[in-house]
């Protein structure tokens, strides 16, 4: 067996890979040599750049920016895996046994202290909070209004949610709410990334279905589904289902009528803190906004303001990118889910809002003596280490004839101009476990329009209201495994992978094409190269 590349601890002695297949334009050879550009002439023009939109990698020599462009070069030869592809978390990535628990493990190649630490994150991951006020000090602070008690309860075994209705598995669909802004200031506000858009003015930015006693939740959401029919260049007739969303039992009057709905699923965990390494430049690299390449594929980052610097940096979490580091996730979510206060988010109620008296009026979980949020900075620094050292899982018969040919599919339709392979992380980080690997998370992590079909509407941030970041595909072939369910999109809308290709418009429209009107060997090809990652 290979042992995976890990170019902080062995020399490198994989070949150079030949040049990307020029029915791929987004990888021609010129954009290659733009990412060379980028890599090794923009070093002083970056000077005055916040890091977090750095266009140069300052943590590399020239012999390491050779051997970085050379091992994430594309793939041309699909007769046998690539050197290093199955472990495509890097030298953490999990070799465990393939159960229900295949998300929850630690990343391998922490150290035995590290490996303490990541089991009490993952303590303060499952702990239930309560209402204020209680015996239970550390775990006041619950609500008053929240979605779940515990970040468990909706990353259900640390991965995919799924619709409301049907299935097996946690229902770990929330609703965001936004509209668009209308007074100058607001519009400044957005402008200036002080915002990253405007909540309802009533039930806030996020519509939460529970409440703490004496309290009254804000809402049900209810999905009404519609069978639509899609006819295959080999006469196959699939059915999409196209959800409509509204809610019920508003529990604080009428929504104003700006505000829109969009449903967002729980998204797996595993491989975030090797995302949170992948250098800015190396991200960047890909972005093409005007469509320079005339190719149809224009993603572009969202520029986001860091909560704790405030600077400009590049988001890369949450399903519009909205989020620049696990912690700002967690923060998020906690205040947004839970209703928990943190340091980065220091909301005692959580989403309450000024139109929400009774709420505001209930007593919060701050106990002065553990610090003055609800989530201190200690239980911070746990849930997001454990966060960022959830382990990928191996690839499963990745060197399997028909996912091979798969792989081959997925290049010559064009999925990898979105979901781009593999990146070399940072060598400096904060964690050595995830400095400088060799990862394959088949993302871009930018943002790409995706059509009418899938929009929401929400603009956040830089994204409009068609766009959405690229999901990283590392492990999605175990979604059934973890989660018991096979569901898709930010959504869930998709009960099949061949369903959520199905739904790709916009940017996504030509490679959506390519597949349905390709031959059925082919398909099942392609859908076995995903099952495999």
């Amino acid at each position: 067996m290979r042992r995976p590349i890990d170019f902080s601890r062995r020399s490198w002695r994989a070949k150079a890979v030949g040049l990307p297949l020029q029915k791929n334009p987004r990888y021609r050879t010129g954009r290659g040599a733009w990412l060379l550009l980028a890599v090794t002439f923009f070093a002083s023009a970056s000077a005055g750049e916040p890091a977090g939109l750095s266009t140069s990698r300052t943590d590399l020599t020239p012999k390491d920016q050779a051997r970085v462009l050379a091992v994430t070069r594309l793939a041309t030869d699909f007769s046998k895996p690539e050197p290093f592809e199955l472990m495509q978390g890097g030298a953490g990535t999990s070799r465990k046994d393939v159960n229900r628990d295949a998300f929850s493990q630690s990343a391998a190649n922490i150290t035995f202290e590290e490996e303490a630490t990541f089991k009490l994150g993952n303590a303060l991951f499952r702990k239930n909070w309560v209402s204020s006020p209680s015996s239970t000090q550390a775990s006041d602070g619950l609500g008053p209004l929240f979605n779940e008690r515990a970040c468990q309860n909706c990353h259900l075994k640390d991965g995919r949610g799924r619709p409301p209705g049907g299935g097996t598995g946690s229902t770990s669909m929330f609703l965001r709410l936004a509209r668009d802004a209308s007074s100058a200031e607001e519009k400044a506000a957005l402008a200036d990334h002080k915002l990253l858009n405007l909540p309802d003015p009533v039930y806030g930015s996020q519509l939460q279905d529970l409440a703490v006693p004496g309290l009254k939740g804000e809402g049900r959401v209810r999905v009404d589904y519609s069978e639509q029919k899609v006819t295959l260049g080999d006469g196959t007739v699939v059915s999409l289902r196209k959800p409509s969303y509204s809610v019920e039992d508003l529990g604080y009057g009428r929504l104003d009528p700006r505000t829109t709905l969009s449903p967002r699923l729980t998204p797996p965990m595993i491989g975030l803190g090797l995302i949170e390494q992948i250098a800015p430049a190396d991200i960047l690299a890909h972005a093409d906004p005007d469509d320079r390449d005339g190719d149809g594929i224009s993603g572009r980052p969202n520029i986001v303001r860091d909560e704790l610097s405030g600077e400009l940096t590049l988001g890369r979490f949450g399903w519009k990118a909205q989020a620049a580091s696990i912690r700002q996730q967690a923060a998020d979510a906690f205040a947004g889910d839970i209703g928990i206060s943190t340091p980065e988010v220091p909301k005692h109620w959580g989403d309450c809002t000024e139109a929400q008296k009774d709420c505001l009026a209930l007593p919060n979980g701050v106990q002065q003596r553990l610090g003055t949020a609800e989530a201190p900075p200690p239980v911070m620094d746990l849930v997001t280490f454990y966060s960022q050292n959830l382990a990928v899982p191996a690839r499963r018969g990745l060197d399997k004839p028909e996912v091979l040919a798969g792989k081959r599919q997925f290049y010559e339709m064009g999925c990898i101009s979105c979901h781009t392979p593999k990146f070399v992380t940072l060598r400096g980080t904060p964690d050595k476990a995830q400095a400088f690997q060799l990862i394959w998370p088949y993302s871009d992590f930018l943002l790409h329009d995706m059509g009418a079909g899938l929009a929401d509407g929400q603009r956040v941030g830089e994204a409009s209201g068609s766009e959405w970041r690229t999901p990283p595909l590392w492990g999605i072939g175990l979604t059934a495994t973890v989660n018991g369910n096979t569901f898709y999109l930010h959504d869930g809308r998709a009960r099949t992978l061949e369903e959520a290709i199905l739904w790709h418009g916009g940017e996504g429209r030509k490679a959506r094409d390519r597949f349905a009107g390709a031959a059925a060997a082919d398909r099942d090809a392609l859908i076995k190269f995903l099952e495999s990652l």
